[in-house]
């Protein structure tokens, strides 16, 4: 292997008039991490002065795997024990040891483009004073030849995502000014949303830059749409912090937690009515919860793939996931009630 084509070699020393960026990666030392360490070793332009990288495992065993993928940057790289405690407080970790003018945000599970860093280059020197953060463009790879599974159009969605994470760039003096994530957001949603929407509070703007980041499907089981309902609660949080009308500031899709809510409660009426031994309203609440949940699993079942496997996970989930989002935002706004109190004061 030549000097010119070894992990690093697309980078060229920080020039004097480039703009000073490092860059921060939680993780949970997932496989896709050394992926996402080898494209940004590998592309062209000014390297970071830093990569800081949180190993976010609980009970971590050494570094994560995947280091020896950065090549020549790893001299720049210092692991930083992350605690276990989420990545917004991962995140929060990295970038207050950050000197550099602008913290640039990636997540473990990403590839950044041949010419990432030249275009972030020329993100960052295009922002005005008043822009505090460069998003860059997510392309998520699916499948050619058949259409995408439910999860995989879920992950879609990071492509025309506000302010994701996967891979944001923010000016580091403005984190501190706003006191970084918020911690209270446990896991990998809302959170990105959530510090968005208060440095736009602060008076700042945001930008769309013209980096390019893949973000491939990570591989899932076929529960994972069953877990991802917890993030309801983070939306409770989230109504809590910025109002009601937060979802149409940051683009969110409102979802579908109006119609659960209906569901669910046509399962509980059906329920109770035939303990009372109420057979006929019974019958009715029954078929309302029927219809309600033949409707969703048929919007999540008619755009794809349709295979046996893929039909069976739509029609046992979709039967799962109104009762556990209804629950999961119930908690959540109990939990969250006092922070919606302070936002009132």
């Amino acid at each position: 292997m030549s000097a010119a084509s070894g992990p690093g070699a697309g980078h060229r020393p920080h020039p004097a008039h480039a703009v000073e960026y490092a860059v921060v990666i939680p993780t949970v030392g997932r496989p896709c991490l050394a992926e996402c360490l080898r494209a940004l070793a590998g592309s062209a332009g000014p390297a970071p002065m830093e990569v800081i990288l949180v190993d976010d495992r609980r009970d971590p065993s050494g570094e994560p795997p995947g280091l020896d993928a950065l090549g020549p940057l790893r001299a720049r790289t210092t692991v930083l024990p992350g605690g276990g405690r989420g990545p917004a407080a991962a995140r929060n970790t990295g970038w207050r040891e950050v000197t550099a003018a602008w913290t640039v945000f990636l997540d473990d599970d990403v590839q950044v483009g041949g010419d990432w860093a030249e275009r972030l280059q020329a993100d960052l020197a295009a922002a005005d004073e008043d822009t505090a953060g460069v998003q860059g463009v997510l392309e998520v790879p699916l499948p050619a030849g058949r259409r995408p599974t439910d999860w995989e159009r879920n992950t879609a969605g990071l492509a025309t995502a506000r302010w994701a994470t996967a891979d944001m760039a923010y000016r580091t003096k403005v984190l501190a000014a706003v006191e970084g994530f918020d911690e209270r957001f446990p896991r990998a949603f809302r959170e990105d949303a959530d510090l968005a929407l208060r440095v736009l509070d602060a008076g700042h703007h945001l930008a769309v830059g013209t980096r390019r980041t893949r973000h491939p499907v990570r591989p899932a089981d076929r529960w994972i749409s069953v877990r991802t309902q917890r993030g309801n609660a983070d939306d409770a949080l989230m109504r809590a912090v910025h109002g009601p009308h937060w979802w149409q500031r940051a683009a969110a899709p409102r979802g579908r937690i109006r119609r659960h809510a209906a569901v669910t409660a046509a399962g509980a009426a059906a329920l109770a009515l035939a303990l009372a031994g109420r057979r006929r309203p019974a019958a009715l609440a029954a078929l309302g919860w029927l219809l309600g949940t033949a409707e969703f699993a048929r919007a999540r079942i008619a755009p794809g793939p349709r295979t046996g496997d893929e039909v069976a996970t739509m029609l046992v989930t979709s039967a799962l996931i109104p009762p556990l989002a209804v629950g999961h935002r119930l908690a959540g706004e109990l939990r969250h009630r006092p922070a919606r109190r302070e936002e009132e004061r």
